[in-house]
């Protein structure tokens, strides 16, 4: 059988050929080597299909991949073809014109002869090797091509090589796995696994996982209970010390998909602190099943990290004996090994049983003992009909009081809100009270320390009101990472469905950061001659918004402007300008209930009738 798209002209004997690694050589960057009979090799591209009249025979191909190491670079997949020819003379070519003249015939002609190698599903790839051929010795000839990085070639691929001459061969490249094993293609690009370094912090209760190397950023490590178990994806590079065990492995490989290579490590194995990890990790389960016959079985649940290795057997409990003592009922001993063991969803292991013809009468238990070191753990129990009654009745007790003490909490909490909303069915109908929205809390352009004390005095005093406050101060990281602009359309979306409004802070500075803004806009072709601080930006994007909302006839919804009794001098600018012209404005601390008010209730003034002032 021929692999699809295989030229129809390349039939006959296949000899398969198979290695269990490779071999290295130095590579020069030759692609042909001429050898007995031939001079001035050559080799380029071929898109034709092979002669099968060509006057070069080939008598014999051996096909073998090989890595090709340069001293700067590193190794690559080569496939090394080794060709025994034969060259037919020219009076073998059916020529009418023999004159008999052997020097003639045997002349230094030039020739040609083209091999193809395929690995499905790709097309052939055909390498023509064109040389003088030189009589005067055989005519036997041979040549050695070497084909660096082999088209759609891979490692575990099987490749078809063809002559023109129907000699037909088929190759076998070792997978990864077995070149990698090989301790001399450390060198090879693909080989490269990432190096995992542990360190243990107990201060931190945890292990710290460290790439050593190259190229860290584009790694991936997962841990595993087992070597066989499934490796679950860290999120971090960080283990709890808590579930560490013996049986802990860890696989690290590269993210990259071209390179499935993985190392897998079991570094934790052999830890007497870890030892004691498997154990209170253990966790036992019991239960009874009722049978038709009226008979009981005794069913037990273990779950461990690791495949344990031990005994367990059914024992009770009788009058007289300690809590930690459970007398044995023989009989029933069974090993661990010889039961199946299954992975749950958290990746621990997982066994049941079942004890059957159990007395329940004599509360029973069952005690296990781990590994060859015969530490016992112990009893788990199976809870009677009667304990389980009076804790029915104990919950009974607690879930009353529990709900006495929460009706207790919420009339006292509810208080304020009850009289508040009594006080607005009076005054004013039906409002929503109590229900204090978000507070998006925006600094002016200032860089002085009083008026960011100031701000973030406000901040506290509407946090203290009950209002959910956000303060663009108390927000740098995230400005950072996100940018000014998308920081604030994220609050503006949370705003939007929380219910609140967002209060600017104004100042002489911010009075010209606006002005200078609107003239902005105004000539785009000029920028602005000052030099604005870094935490102006959060404030000169919120006057973009403003202006949005302008032209939508929302003016005064979402945003509304305060200023300190501490700026007098404000008084100097008769007017706000263009983009804040609008805006609900109040002063502080004289119109603080007034503020309070606006932001709880919401004020019934919004747009362009709400509340303005000017300066």
């Amino acid at each position: 059988m021929f692999p699809p798209g295989w030229p129809g002209w390349c039939v006959l004997m296949t000899l398969c050929i198979s290695a269990c690694g490779l071999e290295i050589i130095d590579y020069d960057g030759k692609d042909v080597i001429c050898k007995q009979g031939l001079s001035e090799c050559t080799m380029k591209d071929e898109v034709l299909m092979p002669d099968p009249d060509d006057a070069v025979d080939v008598q014999n191909l051996m096909p073998k991949f090989k890595l090709c190491c340069e001293d700067t670079a590193a190794c690559t997949l080569c496939l090394v073809i080794e060709a025994e020819l034969y060259i037919r003379p020219y009076n073998d070519t059916g020529s009418e014109d023999q004159s008999g003249n052997d020097e003639e015939d045997y002349s230094d002609p030039k020739a040609s002869v083209t091999i193809c190698y395929q690995a499905a599903p790709t097309m052939p790839t055909c390498k023509k090797v064109e040389f003088m051929v030189n009589h005067t010795q055989s005519d036997l000839a041979k040549m050695s091509m070497v084909i660096n990085k082999p088209t759609g070639v891979f490692f575990g691929s099987k490749v078809y090589v063809c002559s023109s001459n129907l000699v037909r061969q088929e190759v076998v490249v070792p997978s990864l796995d077995e070149v990698c094993s090989q301790r001399q293609q450390k060198d090879t690009e693909e080989c490269y696994v990432p190096r995992l370094i542990r360190v243990i912090n107990q201060g931190m209760n945890r292990v710290e996982l460290q790439f050593a190397g190259r190229n860290r950023s584009s790694h991936t490590v997962c841990a595993q209970y087992e070597k066989n178990g499934r490796c679950q994806v860290l999120d971090r590079m960080t283990i709890p010390l808590y579930s560490v065990t013996p049986c802990m492995c860890l696989q690290a490989w590269h993210t990259d998909d071209n390179k499935p290579l993985r190392i897998q490590s079991c570094p934790f194995n052999g830890s007497l602190p870890f030892e004691e990890n498997l154990r209170q990790n253990v966790s036992v389960s019991v239960g009874r099943i009722q049978m038709s016959n009226y008979g009981t079985k005794l069913l037990w649940n273990l779950s461990a990290p690791c495949r344990l290795k031990g005994e367990v057997w059914p024992c009770h409990r009788t009058a007289g004996l300690i809590q930690d003592n459970c007398r044995e009922m023989k009989g029933f001993r069974r090993q661990l090994a010889n039961s199946t063991w299954r992975q749950n969803i958290k990746g621990h292991w997982e066994q049941t049983g079942v004890f059957e013809d159990i007395d329940f009468q004599l509360s029973p238990c069952v005690m296990l003992k781990v590994n060859e070191k015969g530490h016992q753990l112990g009893p788990f129990c199976y809870n009677n009909i009667p304990t389980a009654g009076r804790w029915r009745w104990s919950l009974m007790v607690v879930a009353l009081m529990l709900l006495v003490c929460l009706s207790a909490l919420l009339i006292y909490f509810l208080h304020d809100f009850v009289k508040k909303w009594v006080w607005s069915w009076r005054h004013r109908g039906f409002v929503e009270i109590g229900r204090n929205g978000h507070v998006v809390l925006l600094s002016p352009p200032d860089m002085d320390n009083g008026v960011q004390k100031s701000v973030c005095g406000l901040g506290s005093l509407l946090c203290n009101q009950g209002f959910s406050v956000t303060v663009d101060q108390w927000s740098r990281k995230k400005q950072c990472t996100m940018g000014p602009l998308p920081w604030l359309h994220s609050q503006l979306l949370e705003l939007n469905h929380l219910g609140g409004r967002v209060v600017l802070v104004v100042t002489p500075k911010a009075l010209e950061r606006a002005e200078g803004w609107t003239h902005q806009r105004k000539e785009e072709d000029n920028g602005l001659l000052q030099t604005w601080s870094p935490y102006s930006d959060v404030f000169t994007a919120s006057l973009s918004f403003i202006q949005g909302d302008k032209l939508q006839g929302r003016a005064g919804e979402r945003f509304l402007l305060v200023k300190f009794d501490s700026f007098a001098h404000l008084s100097s600018y008769k007017r706000l300008p263009e983009p804040l012209q609008g805006l609900p404005l109040f002063q502080l601390p004289s119109q603080k209930k007034a503020l309070l008010s606006e932001l709880t209730v919401g004020g019934k003034r919004r747009g362009s009738g709400g509340r303005t002032q000017t300066v």
